[in-house]
């Protein structure tokens, strides 16, 4: 935060903007030039610049949160030590909130302070240590980069925005940009979700967000912007501004200190004074509407690719967050899986549960959940239940009859890309150390299990989702142990499907 940049370090490259072919060119035809935007979505005047980039980091100065992340970032004087510490809070703050992440980078950082730390690690313990967390593949993708740098780059890390991105598995080039500028003082822009906010409302860039167009153009932007000086302390202060102020459906304008440069701000004060002038009787033709600054030429006749699409007129009711538009979000698939809570009682009497691991690729890759089977959809209950006891049968090679399957309910759970039911049900096993698991030489093809106890179960590498599952059957055991009226029990069997007049429906 601060630092000078090293000799010889610069912006990162920009993309060579070269266009897509979809049929085959003439020969000597040459590939046309993407069309130049308006000046109208861009920053060309040099005293705005100086003058956006004083009034914003002198506003970070003053009101930036204190984060473990930038103390550490300002107080590590080992550069490889510091470079590693904004990797890691840079990957746990990817779709995560910051309030969420600070105990956890907290606990990573007590844990393995340097990247020596995290490759000597095993898997299972990053595993454990991030459950909770979400998006489980950046725990295992950061310790596979630590290794890298470890093994190959003699621990030492890359030193710029450009080698960082390509040398360290996982790291894009938001990650690189932000290590570089916060860690080495490579004056590079970053340009996050918080970022790519802030900069469409200053100049208007209403296209689809994630589209290439508008991408390329906030790489460009924040390219233009960022501060030589203290390029780190310059984005973290543009993301900060785009998280605590230029929020997505509440922004406290009247608190942004770069409220001036907001072509976004000035469309609504146009819109307000044209409002306030047809209330007062005033002929709408004597202010005509729009902002009052240099209109896209190009986006008037339809042509701009940053400009909003004549078919999404402006909203008067959002302000300034009718910037960014984004294309709609695609809807999580739908599944169901069949799990089942197979307890025992342990040695000492205390009860124990069985987990299994999942596929070292794919969703939830490496972590540890009740024996669990995929629904076909269509697939009626009392198929399922079969299905889920020849599951659990495999499993702990002891025979379990379908009908002894207790039905719990259903647990939701919401990943990034698809939308989890849990059927729940629960099984308990008659006498102490009952089931043991499979051998691996009797069944290679199972995955691995243990027993373990709830305890255990917690500070194992298990999903949120299979600790909703187990509070789901803890909540239920709890109801039947509760004494309670007659209308209570009936309730809660005629929720569990059963028959409480014991006459048949």
């Amino acid at each position: 935060m601060g630092r000078r940049p090293q000799p010889g370090t610069g912006p990162a490259k920009r993309s060579s903007g070269r266009c897509r072919e979809t049929t085959a060119p003439q020969r000597g035809a040459s590939c046309p030039a993407p069309a130049q935007p308006s000046a109208f979505h861009l920053f060309v005047d040099t005293a705005e610049i100086e003058a956006f980039r004083t009034s914003l980091l002198a506003w970070y100065d003053r009101c930036k949160r204190d984060l473990p992340w930038r103390r550490l970032a300002v107080s590590e004087p080992d550069v490889d030590r510091r470079a590693y510490s904004v990797w890691v809070s840079e990957v746990m703050l990817q779709q995560t909130q910051v309030a969420t992440v600070m105990d956890y980078y907290t606990r990573w950082m007590q844990k393995w302070p340097t990247l020596q730390a995290l490759a000597d690690a095993s898997l299972e313990e990053v595993n454990a240590l991030w459950a909770g967390l979400g998006y489980y593949s950046r725990g295992k993708r950061l310790q596979e980069g630590a290794r890298k740098v470890v093994s190959e780059l003699a621990g030492r890390m890359p030193r710029t925005a450009e080698e960082l991105q390509k040398l360290l598995p996982g790291v894009g080039r938001y990650t690189a940009g932000a290590i570089a500028s916060i860690s080495y003082g490579q004056a590079t822009g970053v340009v996050d979700g918080n970022v790519t906010r802030v900069l469409c409302r200053l100049r208007c860039l209403g296209a689809d967000a994630s589209s290439p167009p508008v991408t390329e153009h906030l790489w460009g932007l924040a390219h233009t912007l960022v501060d030589r000086a203290r390029p780190g302390d310059f984005n973290q202060a543009l993301m900060e501004l785009g998280a605590t102020v230029c929020s997505p459906k509440a922004p406290l304008c009247a608190e942004c200190p770069v409220r001036p440069h907001c072509w976004a701000q000035r469309r609504v004060e146009k819109e307000l004074e044209v409002a306030s002038r047809r209330l007062l009787g005033k002929a709408p033709s004597s202010c005509p509407p729009g902002p009052d600054i240099e209109e896209c030429a190009a986006g008037a006749s339809g042509s701009c690719p940053l400009c909003p699409p004549a078919s999404e007129p402006w909203d008067s009711s959002l302000g300034v967050a009718n910037f960014p538009r984004k294309a709609a979000k695609k809807q999580p698939r739908a599944e169901r899986t069949a799990t089942c809570v197979l307890e025992r009682s342990g040695r000492c009497g205390e009860p124990e549960f069985l987990i299994v691991q999942r596929p070292s690729s794919g969703l939830l890759a490496g972590l540890w959940e009740f024996p669990s089977l995929l629904v076909a959809p269509g697939l009626k209950e009392k198929q399922q239940r079969e299905a889920l006891a020849g599951h659990v049968r495999a499993q702990t090679g002891t025979a379990v009859a379908a009908g002894r399957l207790r039905h719990v309910g259903e647990v939701v759970h919401v990943f990034s890309h698809i939308h989890q039911t849990y059927v729940v049900y629960s099984l308990v096993l008659d006498g102490p150390g009952a089931a043991a698991p499979v051998k691996r030489e009797e069944e290679p093809e199972l995955p691995a299990s243990r027993w373990v106890t709830k305890a255990d179960f917690q500070a194992a590498a298990v999903s949120t989702a299979m600790k909703k599952v187990l509070q789901a059957c803890e909540r239920q055991s709890r109801e039947e142990k509760m004494p309670c009226t007659q209308s209570d029990c009936c309730l809660r069997l005629d929720r569990s499907g059963l028959d409480p007049t014991g006459m048949g429906k």
